[in-house]
Parts: structure tokens; C-alpha cells; sequence
């Protein structure tokens, strides 16, 4: 978009001391929508006045995030709600100019390498030890707990670029593989931990609550890719002083594994000057619930 009269009036109101003024310009501006956004970052690398930056920063996050809602809203009613780009849909809020194509051409780049090792007569075990050993061997992804000082541990882009992810992250990204490859591994709704269950080949979302135990082979923990037996899962829930109930070992929707990781991410930004972040993460959450 080139300058006319009419943005290059609103672009020199920007900096007006009377907030009203500058609601109204805001509002004006953005009803140009994101093909303005290249002039205004235009504006902020070119001026020295930090309050004139600041606003021009709020004026653009502003458009992102209302352009994200939008995106979100769509993802969540879409009928296909594929969960690599609500993972994608996530790491837009911190980096919207994201090249999602790139992303999707490396994640498909890992789908071959680990279709190469894989054939029709491996068992699930084999098959989950294949995947396993590639992800976190071959290319070499590493999984940390939760931590909420880390928060570029919450977007698959910075997952891949960094090989390390968090417990949901690796999760998510391990379900996308097992996806991709025809897998029947989900994640599962196991407390306090992320866990993916491998199903026997007959197991359908659309059984009974109650057989959903009985239908899981073993569990793989999306963290390191190290498998567990019913019996591991047991003690675990024990430990937890928890009983086994039956909703523990369904799968999660992929609305649901997105709106945890964003409830997650929002406890990020838990400083004051985050604090609209914070709800603005638990704004996009709270469409998918």
C-alpha cells in the first residue's frame, strides 16, 4: 500500500497527548487493515520518540491479534481442525509475520525420513520405538518440563528451530507425527502429565467411555518418547492419590490439546507490563472451550 493524504494525516495524529484523539486515529487506521502494517512499522523504524514507537506497536499488535481471534475462531469451527495449524495458529500471537509454509515443509521433511524406517509388519512398539528414536535421536528434539520462564517452549516454530520443546509441545508435536503417518496414538487426559496412548486398530472415538482403558496398548510419554506399560500409568495415578477413571484415557479433541496449551502459555507472562497479554492468551483459550 502506497501513502495517500488520508494516512499520512492519521500517521502524523499519532503521537496526539489527547488519548481520544488517538483512539479515534487508532480506529481509523485500522480499518485500512494488515496492508497498512508495512507503512506503520515503516514510521516506527524511523522515528526516535518512544511514545510515538510504543503506540505504533500497540496499533499493530492490536491488528494481529484481532486477525488472529478471527483465525482461531475459524480453526474451531472448521471441520477439519488440523493440529499442527492450531499449533501454528498459537506461535502467530508472539511471532505474527510466521511463515507457516516453512514449518510445514520441515515437519513433512521428518514425516519421510521416519516413513522411510517404517513398513507394514512392525509392531505398534516397533513402530512407536522407530518414531521415538528419530525424533529424539536422530533429530535429536529434547523435552524440559513445564516452565513458564521459557516460553518459547510453547511454539512448534521454536520447537524446530531450537530441537527443544516442553511436555505439551513434544506431545503435540509427536501426535502431529503419529497423525501424518497414520498412527493411532492420541494424546490422553492423564493428570498432571501429557501423555499419548497407542490404540489398538479397532479403537474409534465413538466407543464406550468405559472400554477406552481396555482398547490402549501402552503409553508413550511426549517429553523423551519413553514408553509405559498399564502397570507404570497405575502407580503413577496412585502416587498421585488418584483412582482410575475412565474419562482419564480418552483421547483429547485437538480444540482441547490447543486451548491447554494456550492456558499453559498465558502463565508466561505473569508480570505486570504482560498482564494484557496474559488475557488476551486466555481470550483465545476461551474460544475453544
Amino acid at each position: 500500500m502506497n501513502y495517500n493524504s488520508e494516512i499520512n494525516a492519521l500517521f502524523t495524529l499519532i503521537d496526539d497527548p489527547d488519548l481520544e484523539v488517538f483512539e479515534t486515529v487508532s480506529e481509523r487506521i485500522m480499518e485500512y487493515g494488515k496492508d497498512i502494517i508495512p507503512n506503520l512499522e515503516y514510521l516506527w523504524e524511523n522515528t526516535l520518540c518512544a511514545t510515538l514507537q510504543e503506540r505504533i506497536g500497540s496499533i499493530i499488535h492490536t491488528m494481529n491479534y484481532t486477525e488472529l481471534t478471527e483465525k482461531m475462531i475459524e480453526w474451531r469451527d472448521s471441520s477439519d481442525n488440523n493440529l499442527l495449524n492450531g499449533a501454528l495458529l498459537v506461535a502467530k500471537y508472539e511471532y505474527p509475520n510466521l511463515k507457516t509454509q516453512d514449518i510445514i515443509k520441515d515437519i513433512e521433511k521428518i514425516r519421510r525420513d521416519v516413513w522411510l524406517e517404517l513398513n507394514n509388519f512392525l509392531t505398534p512398539l516397533e513402530q512407536a520405538n522407530v518414531l521415538s528414536s528419530m525424533m529424539y535421536n536422530y533429530y535429536q528434539l529434547r523435552g524440559n518440563e513445564v516452565n513458564y520462564q521459557s516460553k518459547d517452549d510453547f511454539f512448534i516454530n521454536k520447537v524446530l528451530d531450537y530441537k527443544k520443546g516442553n511436555a505439551i509441545t513434544n506431545g503435540i508435536f509427536y501426535q502431529i507425527m503419529c497423525e501424518l503417518l497414520e498412527i493411532n496414538a492420541k494424546v490422553i487426559n492423564i493428570p498432571k502429565h501429557f501423555l499419548l496412548a497407542y490404540y489398538h486398530s479397532d479403537y474409534s472415538t465413538n466407543s464406550s467411555v468405559s472400554l477406552e482403558q481396555k482398547k490402549i496398548q501402552f503409553y508413550v510419554d511426549g517429553t523423551n518418547g519413553q514408553a509405559y506399560a498399564h502397570l507404570d500409568i497405575e502407580n503413577y495415578l496412585k502416587k498421585m492419590k488418584e483412582s482410575p477413571k475412565p474419562g482419564y484415557f480418552k483421547p483429547l479433541s485437538h480444540q482441547k490439546i490447543i486451548q491447554i496449551l494456550l492456558e499453559e502459555l498465558s502463565n508466561c507472562y505473569d508480570n505486570p507490563a504482560d498482564y494484557y497479554k496474559q488475557k488476551e492468551i486466555i481470550a483465545l483459550a476461551d474460544i475453544l472451550k
